[in-house]
């Protein structure tokens, strides 16, 4: 049987109607929050057919999980592989502080909506473990590369100290001191490089 033919202008206008959900739907759920927010609203918002949105992501938890692999655009792993690269330790944990503000700016909203919706929807229950997963997986190199060279501390491990650098940099920390607290965000940035050093780096 033949394949059906797909032009690459059908394949292009379908990213696009993609993007234009996935853009209305971020607006919606970062100012109604998860369970607020209706596919028809979605919909509405972007200018499509309701079954324009069940066709594409099939179910509201489908737009949600799109919208954050639309961000991702790949893994956690690449956003703090340039510190792996950086030689002086503190430099390196200085490095992902900030690469940590970078992605708080970027997700830090769409973030906190999955982490909400979690405890009420098992599909964005796993998502959110997943998430946590992978960050908690990408801070681990980090932490084997003081420990290669020396620079952890003796008194802890690499399992031990993954968690304690996973612990700065989470989503739900920087948004307790930025969005709850008032801190700016580079006074959280300067608090988490100094933190991790202290709590991580052999004096």
């Amino acid at each position: 049987m033949a394949r059906a033919y797909e032009s690459p202008l059908r394949r292009e206008q379908a990213a696009a109607t993609r993007r234009q959900i996935l853009q209305a739907a971020q607006r919606l759920l970062e100012r109604q929050g998860y369970a607020a927010t209706t596919i028809a609203q979605i919909a509405a918002e972007a200018g499509v057919s309701l079954k324009t949105v069940y066709v594409a992501f099939e179910t509201k938890s489908g737009v949600l999980r799109g919208l954050w692999s639309g961000l991702v655009n790949g893994e956690p792993r690449r956003w703090y592989e340039d510190a792996l690269a950086e030689p002086d330790p503190a430099d390196r944990l200085r490095m992902t502080a900030h690469n940590a503000r970078v992605v708080k700016a970027m997700a830090g909203r769409v973030l906190w909506v999955i982490r909400t919706a979690a405890p009420s929807d098992p599909d964005i229950a796993a998502l959110w473990q997943h998430i946590e997963t992978e960050f908690r997986e990408a801070l681990r190199p980090i932490v084997e590369r003081l420990a290669a060279d020396d620079a952890l501390r003796p008194d802890v491990d690499v399992d031990e100290a993954t968690d304690i650098l996973w612990l700065l940099v989470h989503p739900d920390v920087g948004r307790l001191l930025v969005d709850v607290r008032g801190w700016k965000p580079a006074r959280y940035e300067a608090w988490c490089a100094q933190t991790a050093s202290a709590q991580l780096l052999a004096r």
